[in-house]
């Protein structure tokens, strides 16, 4: 089962696979260049030394014949090209949040939308959020029935809760649609 990790730029995504994946996670990370000045907009993530320029890739086995392959999108407005290629034979997706940051958020949103990909939303907390979980359902125009969490993405177990978030929405979803089908 595929699953994609988006989000605005610095929000977590690496972190977050990183955090969760049971091998060693496949990443695209380099160093930030003068390449990348004025292009990427690095507000509220200063002092962010590298990024990811392709995606990143991790795993985790639920059973002997079920793996869910996690993949970690770039954050820059330069690499959203890539994401059409991701979202092709995915399950579900998870958006990640920085409220310093939120309107990096709209873009990974409307794509997601746009493919008719069912995410979740997943507020990652480097600190004291800015804004309460209403605020940014409030400021994403998420409709109540998107789940939108709490998580320190740095956190195995807060990671792994939000992917269980996101296999819970999933499951629902298709419990839903089954009922609606005669």
């Amino acid at each position: 089962m595929k699953i994609v990790i988006v989000g605005g730029f610095g929000v977590g995504k690496t972190t977050m696979v990183r955090s969760v994946s049971e091998i060693r996670p496949l990443n695209t990370e380099e160093t930030m260049t003068q390449a990348g000045v004025g292009i990427d907009d690095d507000a509220g993530v200063e002092s962010k030394t590298t990024t990811t320029v392709a995606f990143d890739f991790g795993r985790i086995s639920l059973n002997a014949s079920m793996v869910l392959y996690l993949f970690g999108a770039p954050g820059q407005e330069r690499f959203w090209f890539l994401w059409d290629r991701l979202f092709s034979g995915t399950l579900g997706a998870v958006v990640l949040v920085d409220t310093r940051r939120l309107a990096d958020s709209w873009y990974a949103i409307d794509r997601l939308e746009h493919h008719g990909t069912p995410f979740i939303v997943a507020r990652n907390n480097f600190g004291e959020p800015d804004f309460s979980l209403e605020q940014v359902r409030e400021a994403l125009d998420l409709s109540a029935d998107i789940p939108l969490i709490d998580c320190d993405a740095r956190s195995r177990d807060s990671s792994k809760a939000v992917l269980i978030a996101l296999l819970n929405y999933l499951y629902a979803l298709s419990s839903a649609a089954r009922e609606t089908t005669p």
